[in-house]
């Protein structure tokens, strides 16, 4: 591996990570008081679980945007491919605005919606580029799967 995509590499961990910091700082706060006291289903995994998970799946949307990023700008789909990536990412980061920092469940599922097209959009635009990008992908759009039923639970569980 060349010393740019080593470059490339630990930049696109980092802004996966950072992502998800910055999605922990609506979060965190809200976990010991207003999460802890909604009424859950009974599938709702426990709060140690959120954060592993979180972080192993930013890991694999870092190392598959690298393997878009690598393949170079000119290559005829990076471009859109990474701008649409960049958007699920953003998207990632409202959703925990929405629903812990705004304690708004509703838009929160509404959102998630959103985010889970994206996701797939990103999907469907990696595979362009790189097969093994794309599969990187799918744990997330599982996850943020399990994520929506479980926003849209709880969303209907406390009115």
């Amino acid at each position: 591996m060349t010393f740019q995509n080593i470059i490339k590499f630990v930049i696109s961990i980092l802004i996966c990570q950072l992502a998800g910091f910055v999605g922990s700082l609506f979060t965190t706060p809200s976990i010991p008081a207003w999460y802890r006291d909604l009424t859950k289903p009974s599938f709702t995994p426990p709060n140690w679980l959120f954060s592993p998970v979180w972080i192993t799946l930013f890991v694999l949307m870092g190392v598959s945007a690298f393997l878009v990023w690598q393949k170079g700008w000119r290559h005829p789909h990076v471009q859109l491919a990474l701008i649409i990536f960049c958007l699920q990412l953003a998207l990632n980061v409202l959703w925990s605005f929405l629903f812990f920092k705004l304690q708004q469940p509703m838009f929160a599922f509404i959102e998630i919606l959103c985010l889970w097209l994206a996701i797939l959009l990103s999907i469907l635009s990696f595979l362009r580029v790189s097969k093994l990008a794309s599969y990187l992908l799918f744990p997330y759009l599982l996850w943020v799967s399990f994520a929506a039923v479980l926003n849209f639970s709880i969303w209907r569980l406390n009115p």
